[in-house]
């Protein structure tokens, strides 16, 4: 199969082989001809298969040969994002394809000035990348129109649910002509999303090319568990034993982002950390030098879990487990990439263990534990399965009994006792007490 036989025109291929694109991945194979003739479309694949080069061809190609002039403000083809990362990186794509073809492009999103975005639109755009919350913002500034629209994509729309822009996104949806080309490209499909595509798309194709939920096999993920209080040393320890030279990390929260670069860069590491209340253009310094391998470690909230195309990224680490099992999926999905290997280690304590449990139920795949000598956890981490079910916790070896007779019953038997001394004493059952008040409400 080739690029030529799914139907695109020359400057396109002339594009792609510029790019040393020689072969349609399985997802391009099945979305490029549908989105051709015009079909709606829900494509599911894993992260890192091509999925943007399968919208944006064919979107690229509808809009060269209807050739329509782009009204001033207005657009006519919308693919819309969760962060600013992946705006960047999706026009970045489609700049590359659109180079040999009278077509304009163009991405806003927000963290940065509205103005000069404002004056961008208002010659017309062919095909708008944008974030949605900063989409509205020039909509109901009138700098942007929607009558000439003919496509809509919705790109890594999971996601865009879980950051909490459904209100948005459903503002949009009653700006948007009715009729339209509507396409909905995601690594995983929730039931939500599911139930957002029965509301926007009109008869869709399914496409899924790729088992649902499931990490790419070129990711080898395990878990290591350990104390929560001894991660960071944890982290350092195995940075400098097994000699890492580049790596991803993700943590929970803004502070823990900060924590963690402070501490490595105290140690002499060169690391950088990138969320959301740093400005775009701080951002995008970090991600540019990590991308040049200027930055050994980069930590990240999981703003950065999907948006990031970093070329041979060896290793991610989830130094805190995510609190949406989906978005494990698409943090160890920027290694591994493009047909390449790559190891995700995940840090692990005791109160993660739902967290932990969750992402082994929805990828279907117990992760295999690697203690490492010296960082024992105290507070074990309960064993768990692919079911979802949490197991018992490991018991603790038993220490070995006391020689010469003697046995020490703790604070029931002095020192200088022995057993055959003290009498046998049933234990005293206790008796549960009930309370008749107004029951409390845990926390």
């Amino acid at each position: 199969m080739t690029f030529a036989k799914l139907g695109l025109i020359e400057p396109l291929l002339r594009a792609l082989q510029t790019l040393g694109y020689n072969t349609p991945t399985p997802v391009q194979a099945q979305a490029i001809p549908a989105v051709l003739a015009g079909r709606d479309l829900m494509a599911a694949a894993q992260t890192g298969t091509g999925k943007t080069a399968g919208f944006a061809l064919p979107l690229l190609q509808r809009l060269t040969m209807e050739g329509a002039k782009v009204a001033s403000n207005s657009v006519r083809a919308l693919v819309l994002v969760p962060t600013r990362e992946l705006a960047e990186q999706v026009h970045a794509n489609i700049q590359e394809y659109a180079e040999h073809l009278p077509l304009s492009t163009y991405a806003v999103y927000g963290g940065v000035s509205i103005n000069p975005q404002m004056m961008k639109l208002r010659r017309g755009v062919d095909l708008l990348v944008a974030t949605p919350g900063r989409l509205l913002d020039l909509y109901r500034q009138n700098a942007v129109k929607f009558s000439q629209l003919q496509a809509l994509v919705l790109d890594e729309a999971d996601r865009m649910l879980d950051l909490g822009f459904s209100e948005e996104l459903r503002d949009i949806y009653a700006a948007l002509p009715k009729r339209r080309q509507t396409l909905l490209f995601s690594a995983t499909f929730s039931d939500p999303i599911r139930l957002l595509a029965g509301q926007m798309l009109d008869d869709p194709l399914s496409v899924e090319v790729s088992p649902r939920n499931e990490a790419a096999s070129t990711v080898k993920q395990w878990v290591v568990p350990v104390d929560k209080k001894r991660k960071p040393e944890l982290f350092s320890h195995l940075l400098r034993k097994q000699r890492w030279k580049q790596v991803l990390v993700f943590a929970k929260t803004r502070n823990g982002v900060d924590q963690l670069v402070e501490r490595l860069q105290g140690q002499g590491v060169n690391a950088d950390g990138i969320h959301g209340d740093k400005p775009q253009a701080t951002r995008q310094r970090a991600l540019d030098s990590f991308k040049a391998r200027e930055t050994q470690i980069l930590v990240a909230t999981d703003v950065a879990a999907r948006g990031l195309d970093i070329e041979d990224l060896p290793l991610v680490v989830n130094f805190d487990l995510p609190i949406v099992a989906e978005d494990y999926i698409h943090r160890i999905g920027r290694t591994g990439r493009a047909g390449s290997t790559g190891e995700a280690i995940s840090l692990v304590c005791a109160d993660e263990v739902q967290l932990l449990s969750a992402i082994e139920m929805l990828t279907r795949k117990t992760l295999p534990r690697h203690e490492e000598p010296d960082f024992v956890p105290e507070h074990r981490v309960p064993l768990t399965d692919a079911t979802g079910q949490v197991l018992k916790k490991p018991k603790k070896p038993k220490k070995p009994k006391e020689s010469g007779g003697k046995k020490s019953l703790g604070r029931w038997m002095d020192s200088g006792d022995t057993v055959a001394e003290t009498p046998a004493v049933k234990p005293v059952r206790k008796v549960p007490v009930f309370n008749t008040g107004p029951r409390k409400r845990k926390p």
